[in-house]
């Protein structure tokens, strides 16, 4: 059952956008997603108690990890959507107060600048100790050792796949579904992100979750692709033209099917280099080059990126805008 009608869900969601913008994650009470981090240890520590097991067969751990999956991205779309109708029941503005705020929880377009600036602002002042350690917060690979490029390419790579994973393929689902589904795709992508790993402990187990990201992604991740090209065209120094063909030439070579689309736009469109080796823990990871090294990246890329998530949110909210000034008139 829909909670509001398609004009109301569209002014909610440019709301949702300007409040993110302004304010960013809440700091009270605890962010939803942390809530939900919190579940799913809380189950996986019952579902994995023999998951380390070699004895356990991969079927068995995949049929856990999807029991997880499931349970986590339910419990989240029907705790929200419980929560939602309960405050529409006591009054319509109360729903749609509460609707906009948990939208605007599943976004994080100022988190992303936020996160991208701790680690610049110490690179401009040659503190390579500190942008390191900040860099290791926003990324899974080992950065003790990082250059000022690989901290830079580091920021660049995951400020351009989140504006995926945290703006475009949660107000995607708000579209379509408001805040709750919107929730359920967050619980999704949380999930990919503690279990969706290679590794001995999550090969089998987070299989279910990885797989789970990859569909619900897809669309979203094309959509950005798009707009970070015409983010390219209106923004001043990048070339929508060099972005248009990374895509076409280098996304496909990402090991991700996702993933690979943002990053070759982003460095297509600066005219840099992405992609290199990655070391996590005592694993190696050779990425596939991305975009072509017109000029050496470094600290004023990230900013950069910074600027094309932004002018990605732009688009968003002016298409909002435009579909709901449409509706109305239609």
């Amino acid at each position: 059952m829909l909670l509001f009608s398609l004009q109301e869900i569209l002014w909610m969601l440019a709301a949702a956008i300007l409040l993110d913008r302004w304010i960013g994650d809440p700091r009270w009470p605890t962010h939803p997603v942390i809530r939900i981090g919190r579940f799913i240890k809380r189950l996986e520590a019952v579902l994995q108690r023999e998951g380390a097991s070699p004895s356990l067969p991969a079927a068995a751990l995949r049929f856990r990890g999807a029991v997880l999956a499931a349970t986590t991205v339910t419990a989240s779309f029907a705790v929200l959507w419980g929560i939602v109708a309960a405050a529409s029941a006591i009054h319509p503005w109360l729903g749609y107060a509460v609707n906009t705020w948990f939208i605007s929880t599943t976004i994080a377009i100022k988190g992303l600048k936020d996160a991208a600036l701790l680690v610049y602002k110490p690179l401009s002042s040659g503190n390579l100790g500190e942008a390191r350690t900040y860099v290791g917060y926003i990324v899974g690979r080992d950065t003790d050792h990082l250059d000022e490029r690989e901290i830079a390419r580091a920021a660049v790579e995951t400020v351009a796949e989140n504006t995926v994973d945290a703006v475009v393929s949660p107000l995607f689902f708000a579209l379509l579904g408001g805040a709750p589904l919107a929730m359920a795709y967050r619980a999704a992508n949380t999930l990919d992100s503690m279990v969706g790993y290679k590794n001995e402990r999550y090969l089998h187990f987070g299989w279910f979750s990885a797989r789970l990201d990859d569909v619900l992604n897809w669309i979203p991740a094309r959509v950005t692709g798009l707009l970070l090209v015409i983010a390219a065209w209106v923004t001043r120094g990048m070339s929508a033209r060099r972005a248009w063909m990374s895509i076409i030439r280098f996304a496909r070579l990402h090991p991700s099917p996702n993933s690979g689309i943002p990053e070759a736009a982003a460095a297509g469109a600066m005219g840099v280099r992405l992609g290199g080796r990655n070391r996590y823990g005592s694993v190696i990871s050779e990425r596939a080059g991305m975009g072509w090294p017109i000029q050496p990246l470094n600290r004023e890329h990230i900013m950069g990126t910074v600027l094309l998530l932004y002018r990605t949110a732009d688009l968003i909210l002016g298409g909002v805008v435009c579909l709901w000034i449409a509706v109305i008139i239609g």
